[in-house]
Formats: structure tokens, sequence, C-alpha cells
């Protein structure tokens, strides 16, 4: 039996105007926007619209306006006739987006709680003090082992950094201190990794010094009324899926602090027999991270247009 799922990008997926085009086709997607500006107080229609970008990279905007995007692209989906999926999965803040969809978390705590999330987790660490870089061309093994070895290089001075996302077969993001992520760097160089790509991230996502920032967002998701997801939510930690609320709110706080297994993600979908995966918000990130992953399945961003994607899920249902 055949499946698809769907997958919501996460922070770096933003861009100014990344909803226009979609928006001109699909009054679902203003409609959702205006929701978001009911919610947060501002005007969330203009900022993904027009921007400027300076504030949309902000993570305290950009966070819950990643959510609002793609919860808008996948109202437009719904009104356009796309069925549901038979799992869906989002990629580190991309997870809230789909217990959205998956009827656990309602809209509107989904857009405050994100909020709140990009607060906590700039205000965790002071600027300039965390670092984040993409290593390409080693194996997951080789990264863990170039972090380990800048850990204990510097364990005198209490620097820490780790593998912060696994996102696809010898693609990994680590994170940390900023001088042990520049000592990694030049470990895994030494391994053989054909680049080490520092990012222009403000927070050190994933790894330990977002714990104060897990901490914070503990104590409000208990807060938050959760509901068991109608669709299975595939969860960043572990790659596996919760029915039970206290079970999903803890997979959200240590979200924040531990690695993202994407890949294994991908490939634990892929075991349950799903060979479409519709990326449902703004960008294509997910779809080139799919590529690397398992270049046997049907990868469909949204942002294309919701012809190609309604087509495929047709068909889908039909075979």
């Amino acid at each position: 039996m055949s499946r698809f799922a769907m997958l919501f990008p996460g922070q770096g997926a933003q861009s100014v105007g990344m909803l226009t085009e979609l928006g001109q086709q699909h009054p679902a997607i203003d409609q959702t926007l205006d929701e978001a500006s009911q919610v947060l107080g501002y005007d969330m229609a203009e900022l993904v619209h027009r921007g400027p970008a300076e504030t949309l990279d902000q993570t305290e905007y950009t966070q819950p306006a990643l959510v609002a995007s793609s919860v808008a692209v996948w109202r437009a989906w719904e009104a356009a006739g796309g069925t549901r999926p038979s799992f869906v999965a989002g990629h580190s803040l991309g997870e809230y987006s789909a217990l959205v969809v998956a009827g656990s978390m309602d809209f509107a705590d989904a857009l405050r709680l994100t909020r709140l999330r990009g607060q906590a987790m700039q205000d965790a660490v002071a600027g300039g003090e965390g670092a984040m870089a993409a290593v390409i061309g080693l194996s997951d093994d080789d990264v863990r082992a170039a972090c380990e070895e800048a850990r204990a290089a510097l364990s005198s001075q209490g620097l820490s950094v780790s593998a912060a996302n696994f996102n696809a077969p010898k693609q990994v993001v680590i994170a940390g201190h900023a001088e042990a992520v520049e000592k990694a760097s030049t470990l895994a160089k030494d391994k053989g990794a054909k680049m080490v790509k520092p990012l222009a991230v403000s927070v050190p996502s994933h790894c330990e010094l977002m714990r104060p920032a897990a901490d914070r967002l503990a104590s409000h998701l208990q807060d938050i009324p959760l509901r068991e997801p109608a669709i299975q939510v595939y969860h960043n930690i572990d790659a596996r899926p919760r029915d039970d609320v206290e079970g999903i709110r803890r997979a959200l706080v240590g979200q924040l602090a531990q690695s993202v297994q994407w890949a294994e993600t991908i490939r634990t979908l892929v075991a349950k027999h799903c060979n479409v995966f519709v990326e449902c918000g703004p960008g294509k990130v997910l779809s080139g991270l799919n590529k690397r992953i398992d270049k046997s399945i049907q990868s469909l961003p949204l942002a294309d247009g919701l012809d190609a994607a309604l087509q495929a899920s047709a068909e889908n249902d039909a075979s």
C-alpha cells in the first residue's frame, strides 16, 4: 500500500515574499496570515509579503512566521481538495506546524509558543557566544568524533560543541560555543570534510547551550492544551511518533537541546511505505535534503504550486 507524508520546514526557509504567488491563487493563505495577525498583534501578512528581511530574520518573528506560513499552505491544500497525509513530520521548528495539522495543538497556541521559543533561544546565549556550521562530506561518526575531540581539547574552558542536525548522508550541522565550533570545524577538515560552512545564525540551536531555553519552554508548555494527534507525527529527537500528550511535551522540550534526526525520520517513513513526500510551506529545503537521503522517493514542494502534488496524492490514493 502506498502512502504519502507531509513535511514542514524549519528556520532558514523564510524569505520576504515567500507566499506572495501562492497567496494570489489561494485565498486561504492571506486569511490564515490575517488570523495570525490577530493572535500576535502585528501584521503578519505585511511581514511575510514585504518584510523587512531584518525583522523577518529575527528569531522571535521568524518562528511564528514560518508556522503561520506552513499552516496557511496546508489550508490552501485542503481547500483545493488535497487529501490528508498518512504521516507528518517537521524539521525543528516545523514540528509545531506538523502538530497543528495533526490536530494536536491549536494554531493560536503554536503561534504564541513559537514566539516565546524564539525569544527564549535568543535570551539563552549572548551575541557572538554561539555558532553553527554545516559539515559536508563526512560520515555521522566522523562528525561526532570531531566534536568529541574539540570538547576534550577545550574542556578546561567549559566549551562545548555537538552535532545539531543530521540532515542527510554526509551533511551534518554542528553547534555550540563559537570557539568549540571553530575547533571542531578544523578537525572535520583534517578528517576529510569536503567543506565546512559557517552558518549565518544568531542562535546555536539543538545543543547544550539551549538548555535554559528548553527549561523556559517546558514551563510554558505545561499551560498549553494538547490532544492526541489525528495523524502520526514523527518527532525530531528519535524519528518516532507519540500518542500521549506528555510524551509530545517532552519531545518538544528535548528537541531544543538535542540533535534533529532528520535523515533517520525520512528513512523511517520510507520503511512505512511512503513513496511521496509533500513539502508544505515556503521553500524547497526539505525536498533537496530528501534527494540526498533517498533518490527513489518523490518530493513535491508546494512552493512550486499545488497542482503536481494534488495529482500525485490522488494517484497515491488510487494505488
